[in-house]
């Protein structure tokens, strides 16, 4: 457990806006004053790039970036409203707004404004799948009870809805299993991972997941950390765990690649700011 206080400041979690923003329930009233923005385009936020470095717009917007529905205020940064709304992929930026991709191979911005930035898409993405209920189809209404919605037909009450994912770094002696997607930039590894399954553990999915991409039996499985992934909405919880046995087959329709590297010639690695590169880096000294 030594490398929880380290990995829970990956961008991303809470931890990294704390010193700057305050979580507002839903049905909190509209009726503060300017504030800021956080802009959401895709998988990319809209950054007022006027200054060294690219920050959340604020006061009022340009005629071309107003949006076509209201923006909705999710709590205060830096001691202002700040409110979130999305614009259509196609929307040209003007200078001297830019756009800055939140899953780029490089982080270019902060992590507190790639952080905040990534929590206005998840919610935005909650706001966009939660407008019908899923138990009767009706339309629903935002609850009293935090981000949950309520069907105004069955009455029925849910929350958010975040996808648990188990990440995994496997080591045997000097070396670690990692694996590489075919979509990923070139030559880029990773760490095996996956979406939890009916009636698992976080660490029998890690298990299953080695197992059914590499073929590779693992034990020892240690939980080491965690990372919220606004991707669109998923939760990484991060585990080490030892080799156990077996020989790699790689399942192609997952992987396009996995082998064993010495931890002394690693490939190319995720970015800084995902858990996997952090498990990495802690654990491949």
């Amino acid at each position: 457990m030594a490398g929880y206080p380290e990995l829970v400041t990956i961008p991303f979690n809470n931890t990294c806006v704390r010193e700057f923003f305050v979580l507002l329930g839903p049905q909190s009233p509209n009726t503060f004053g300017p504030g800021y923005w956080a802009i959401i385009q895709g998988n990319s936020v809209i950054l007022h790039g006027e200054e060294d470095k690219p920050a959340l717009p604020e006061g009022k917007l340009p005629e071309w970036l107003i949006p076509n529905e209201e923006p909705l205020l999710i709590g205060l940064w830096k001691g202002r409203p700040l409110r979130v709304f999305s614009i259509d992929s196609g929307c040209g930026v003007v200078p001297p707004f830019v756009t800055e991709t939140l899953n780029a191979p490089e982080q270019l911005i902060d992590d507190a404004t790639l952080s905040i930035s990534g929590l206005a898409k998840q919610i935005l993405h909650w706001e966009r799948q939660s407008r019908y209920c899923p138990h009767c189809g009706g339309a629903t209404v935002r609850s009293h009870s935090g981000w949950s919605k309520l069907c105004t037909l069955c009455q029925v009450k849910f929350f958010p809805c975040l996808h648990p994912c188990a990440i995994v770094l496997v080591r045997r002696e000097n070396e670690v299993l990692l694996a590489r997607k075919a979509e990923w930039p070139a030559g880029r590894y990773s760490l095996v991972a996956g979406f939890l399954d009916f009636g698992e553990s976080l660490e029998e999915c890690a298990a299953r997941e080695v197992r059914e991409e590499t073929g590779i039996e693992i034990t020892d499985v240690s939980y080491v950390g965690s990372q919220n992934w606004p991707f669109p909405s998923q939760l990484m919880a991060g585990f080490v765990a030892q080799y156990a046995g077996g020989e790699i087959v790689v399942d192609h329709n997952e992987l396009e690649d996995a082998r064993w590297f010495p931890i002394d010639a690693l490939p190319v690695l995720p970015p800084k700011r995902s858990i996997a590169r952090r498990i990495i880096d802690r654990y491949c000294r």
